[in-house]
């Protein structure tokens, strides 16, 4: 009898257990019913450090922006192409320095000609070691994975990071990768017309090319003004749904917040999407708050780092489940909700014009055949 307890005991512990990790699995698996519903071709993925760290955790330098201009000067040290005293300067600047820009400015500059013309410079030369042999350190895919199979679908792909993890990745899985860097402006514009389907923009450039990175302050001035290149990128922020991966500190960007954050009008109109680690409530839901303000949705997928690619990856099946509508594929040029004259008017401000007359009218001839809109669906 006294056996006979104990293993009924046991269950009723095991019984417990599971139903405890059921209930932990189901909280963490929950997802916007407003972010699933989206079409793959509606979405604009914003790649941080977050994924590379993930992704390589054994390189530090792409753990952070922080990180990585620390490692440069730790290869500026081994290589001696900076004197001790510049490299002891440097360090105790990217401790102290908020604005980072500033710290890379300088450093570019101290590994420079004199001339003041950047090229050529040291600084190629510690990028390169910094970032030797990436492929050999791809130890966690499955988020590259789930950014693939959603760019197979029409998902546009923008990074800040420098590395170009992502490209290696695709390129082992026979894929045509293709890095881009804003000063290659046709590319540009037939990347943000949806022509180059497994294009990556890296707004700051890429470490094997140092020519394109957009580091001095001179750089975002050419950027920025490029009316054609910035009115083409500022479009994709009205008509994209941009889901931000591993973008801590991305909103404090200076080339993200000219291209999008401070350019683009009636932004709380909008609907982005930020998954983030949730560590403090307080935090958290203060920056929900915050967030709302510029048209993104901040999305917890845990409270612990490790849970990133996974929560990614479900989500990436959540999304590629849906049906395609039977219209068209909808390109960077279509407005979110193009088939629904509300959407329209939401996401481009129309009201009451020619356009959305005749939309609304078109919508009303087709509803009883087609149902609601599955755009709006929430």
């Amino acid at each position: 009898m006294e056996c006979l307890y104990s293993y009924f005991l046991g269950m009723r512990d095991m019984d417990s257990a599971e139903r405890t990790t059921n209930r932990s699995e189901q909280k963490s698996r929950k997802f916007l019913k407003s972010l699933i519903r989206r079409q793959p071709q509606e979405l604009l993925l914003v790649i941080g450090t977050g994924v590379s760290a993930a992704v390589a955790p054994g390189i530090p330098a792409l753990c952070s922006w922080r990180s990585c201009i620390e490692a440069v000067i730790e290869a500026a040290d081994q290589l001696e192409v900076l004197h001790p005293g510049d490299v002891a300067e440097f360090q105790k600047k990217v401790v102290k320095e908020r604005d980072l820009l500033v710290v890379a400015h300088d450093l570019i500059r101290k590994m420079s000609p004199r001339t003041g013309d950047v090229k050529p410079n040291f600084f190629q030369d510690c990028l390169m070691e910094v970032f030797d042999n990436l492929e050999q350190h791809i130890q966690n895919p499955v988020l590259l994975q789930a950014i693939l199979r959603l760019m197979e679908r029409g998902t546009m792909v923008l990074t800040t990071n420098y590395d170009n993890l992502l490209e290696i990745f695709g390129q082992q899985q026979n894929k045509p990768m293709v890095s881009l860097d804003l000063k290659d402006k046709d590319q540009v514009l037939q990347w943000a017309k949806g022509h180059i389907q497994y294009g990556v923009l890296h707004i700051h450039g890429l470490y094997t090319d140092p020519c394109g990175m957009v580091l001095d302050p001179s750089g975002y001035r050419d950027v920025t003004q490029d009316a054609e290149v910035m009115e083409t990128l500022q479009n994709l922020y009205r008509t994209k749904s941009f889901l931000f991966l591993g973008c801590g500190e991305t909103l404090r960007d200076q080339i993200f917040q000219a291209l999008f954050l401070y350019t683009v009008k009636n932004k709380v109109d909008l609907e982005h999407y930020m998954l983030v680690l949730k560590e403090n409530e307080d935090h958290f839901f203060k920056l929900q708050a915050d967030m709302l303000l510029h048209g993104i949705k901040v999305v917890s997928y845990g409270d612990c780092f490790e849970s990133f690619p996974e929560y990614v990856q479900d989500l990436t099946t959540q999304i590629c489940k849906q049906k395609s509508p039977d219209t068209d594929r909808v390109d960077s040029t279509t407005p979110l909700g193009a088939s629904c004259s509300d959407c329209a008017k939401r996401k481009l401000g129309e009201s009451g014009t020619g356009q959305t007359k005749r939309a609304r009218q078109l919508n009303n001839d087709t509803a009883e055949e087609s149902g609601p809109c599955e755009y709006v669906r929430m």
